[in-house]
């Protein structure tokens, strides 16, 4: 046992839970740090990453960021990837799987954020710390040590716990340190499911929909939910001002539809209201509406960033990938006054299609550009154009379905 429950926690149950023999099956990928999802809320669509870029996984616990990256990474030029974590059996499991892949541009280091500048490691182009600073002690200290090795003109992609969404976790964490008894990790985890076993109807965890580790057979998920030594959850409010703190500016929330109020409200009226308010209000008021964000994931560049730092739109430079799909397989599932629609912890969103969506996405293959997309739609007047694209952007990106990039674009 070592002095920091939290590690101790991670080397009796590495979260989560990964066998690596499953690499052989499919890349797990996720958000943040996909890499045009990044590249569009960090880099404005502008990073070639046919040249030298340097990531940093700070808590890469068992590989999953650190795994995505170093793939996605490969794939297209000479990228690293640092992994650091404290935890000796979550690393064993991240080498595992990056030895199943062969990958060869991951350097593995045991390592505390708080030592990162000590540590000799140099500068980051991109640091992602998915689901890591709300375990820490202080987390704002944690933030500052990661901007001491990020470049400056590079960002970052963090997860940390919605309040809202987490809804009854803390009562029940202190019901379980309340009733801690004797023993070791398997004789708490043994209490928590006891004590699950009988929560009456009432009871705001057992009401809540949306958190599901607790209820499966997997150990590693209930005790790091209900059983973390060190766990706290933010507001949207609580992470702007903490990233402030730690000298970052917000880009992006993800899913961007998430966080805009009219996903969630027809009346006109109350449109007006909310849309008059700044963006970080805006997405506020989006999370007390919806209530149900177990976790925000977004991404921050340093303040003062020379920019610009999220890809435009309106740009005609820019060209337009579709995440895990291509153009024309989009289009060949798309019925005729088809809509898009998605169910996110409960909540489904419907986004009806403009006319030229099945004409118009075959179109973006992450090379064409916005100019020449417009051109090959030759018959379509510029205003009907921009207002049937502007549709179907604010769809596809709202769900984070579609990215830009720019590779005119320097930084």
């Amino acid at each position: 046992m070592s002095d920091d429950p939290v590690r101790d926690q991670y080397e009796a149950y590495p979260y989560p839970g990964r066998n690596p023999a499953d690499e052989g099956q499919r890349l797990i990928t996720g958000s943040p740090s996909y890499l045009d999802e990044l590249n569009h809320y960090v880099f404005a669509g502008g990073r070639d990453f046919a040249q030298p870029f340097r990531a940093l996984v700070a808590g890469g616990g068992t590989g999953d960021g650190a795994i995505m990256l170093a793939q996605q990474l490969s794939d297209r030029g000479p990228g690293e990837v640092v992994y650091i974590d404290l935890a000796e059996q979550a690393r064993f499991t991240a080498e595992a799987r990056a030895a199943f892949r062969g990958l060869n541009n991951i350097r593995f280091e045991r390592l505390a954020i708080e030592d990162l500048a000590d540590a000799g490691l140099g500068t980051f182009d991109y640091i992602d710390c998915c689901g890591v600073l709300h375990h820490l002690a202080d987390p704002a200290a944690g933030l500052a040590a990661l901007g001491r090795v990020l470049a400056d003109d590079g960002g970052m992609g963090m997860m940390l716990y919605g309040t809202l969404g987490r809804t009854g976790v803390y009562p029940m964490q202190a019901m379980l340190r309340a009733m801690a008894g004797e023993g070791g990790a398997a004789d708490r985890v043994a209490r928590a499911r006891r004590l699950l076993a009988v929560l009456p109807e009432t009871n705001w965890l057992r009401r809540n929909d949306y958190l599901g580790d607790h209820l499966g057979g997997d150990d590693a998920g209930l005790f790091d939910l209900l059983l973390h030594d060190r766990d706290r959850a933010y507001e949207v409010t609580e992470i702007a001002a903490l990233v402030e703190r730690g000298g970052f500016a917000l880009t992006a929330f993800v899913e961007p539809a998430r966080y805009d109020p009219e996903s969630y409200i027809d009346d006109e009226e109350i449109r007006g209201w909310v849309g008059a308010l700044p963006w970080i209000e805006r997405c506020a008021f989006a999370e007390r509406l919806a209530g149900n964000m177990r976790k925000h994931v977004f991404y921050a560049v340093k303040a003062g960033n020379p920019g610009p730092t999220v890809a435009d739109p309106s740009d005609p430079a820019a060209a337009l990938v579709l995440r895990d799909m291509g153009g024309p397989a989009f289009a060949d599932k798309l019925p005729p006054g088809a809509a898009l629609t998605a169910t996110i912890d409960g909540f489904t969103f419907h986004f009806p299609l403009p006319p030229l969506t099945k004409r118009m996405s075959p179109l973006f293959n992450g090379r064409r550009s916005m100019a020449e997309i417009r051109d090959a739609l030759g018959d379509v007047d510029d205003a009907s154009f921009t207002a049937q694209f502007n549709a179907l952007y604010r769809a596809l990106n709202g769900l984070n379905k579609l990215y830009l990039r720019n590779p005119g674009r320097s930084g």
